[in-house]
């Protein structure tokens, strides 16, 4: 059976790995939006985690919602990625000044 310091290893070094593409990658949109999917998805390995050895469904429950926060922040993210594309015709976040109005 996995214990669960495993899962809160694993999660931290998810978390860890999503932190460090964060620093060390400022340039790209794309890059920085899956860093940010990955922290989530960290966490909610955390409430799955303690959902299940704890023997409550709350914490399941509880990742559903922020699933359904994440997926609508991605599409949101992909959709102003798509615009600073078509106006600039590139990604780089240093761009991004340039949308000013």
């Amino acid at each position: 059976m996995i214990a669960l310091s495993d899962y809160l290893i694993l999660a931290a070094l998810l978390f860890s790995l999503s932190v460090a593409g964060i620093f060390l990658n400022r340039k790209n949109i794309i890059i920085l939006l899956m860093c940010i999917e990955l922290m989530l998805l960290a966490v909610n390995l955390n409430f799955i985690a303690f959902s299940q050895f704890s023997g409550d469904a709350s914490g399941q429950i509880f990742v559903f919602f922020i699933l359904t926060v994440a997926a609508a922040e991605a599409a949101i993210g992909l959709a102003i990625l798509v615009v600073l594309f078509r106006n600039l015709s590139t990604i780089n976040v240093d761009d991004i000044d340039k949308l000013r109005g």
